[in-house]
């Protein structure tokens, strides 16, 4: 039995950024593939390493992070699973510019050469455009990013930061969304560019204002429409 199956962990096969390739192309796909388990807090990669394999993240969650010359650590995203990560040796990164870490549990992943991808892409064009597109999406979330970092205050950044996060990972509860994470309060702040104590001010604001409700690992918001 494959080692994924028995831990039910989804094949890289059915992850959806392949839902476009044939049968054959997804046993070509899963022969290449390599699985791997990390432990919590683990380094999957670091800057200078080679940059010559993709990773597809089936369980846990992998922040992607670079240090600033004083030492800061810089978040610049957060990836849940059954998303695609390291990915820019397919557009000529040779060698790592970030790292990519496991946060509070371990992760489970799949590895992928660049070259391999690239093959696939080669001979099916709908899996090209889909790659293409991931890479857009990602440059204008950069993009929006640096705008607010520009034009947004400390307050205004880390309650976007909830509401993104809430809309694409949390879950409907009642009239209300929850989000579990693996984030500390200085893990918020290194992903809004802000300090802890201004996230920790925050957080207790919108709880008096009763708009959320945290503690260890969970975010409960209230009212989406109301969060701002």
């Amino acid at each position: 039995m494959n080692v994924a199956t028995t831990h039910n962990i989804t094949p890289i096969s059915e992850f959806p950024l392949f839902d476009c390739l044939n049968e054959e192309e997804k046993g070509r796909l899963e022969a290449m593939a390599e699985y791997k388990v990390k432990p919590k807090f683990s380094y999957i990669y670091l800057p200078d390493e080679v940059s010559d394999q993709i990773y597809f993240l089936a369980k846990g969650i992998i922040k992607i992070a670079t240090h600033s010359d004083d030492g800061k650590e810089i978040i610049k995203s957060l990836f849940q699973p059954l998303a695609m990560f390291g990915e820019l040796g397919i557009i000529g990164e040779t060698r790592r510019q970030d790292l990519a870490q496991a946060l509070r549990e371990e992760v489970h992943l799949f590895s992928l050469k660049v070259e391999d991808l690239k093959k696939l892409m080669r001979t099916n064009f709908q899996l090209c455009d889909k790659v293409m597109v991931l890479f857009g999406n990602r440059l204008m979330r950069a993009e929006n990013k640096l705008e607010s970092l520009i034009f947004k205050d400390a307050r205004t950044r880390i309650v976007e930061f909830i509401k993104d996060s809430v809309s694409r990972s949390g879950r409907k509860v009642g009239f209300e969304m929850l989000l579990k994470h693996s984030l500390t309060h200085q893990d918020i702040a290194n992903i809004t560019s802000t300090s802890r104590q201004t996230v920790t001010l925050v957080l207790n604001e919108l709880r008096k204002s009763d708009l959320i409700y945290f503690n260890r690992g969970k975010i409960l918001v209230r009212d989406m429409a109301r969060l701002a």
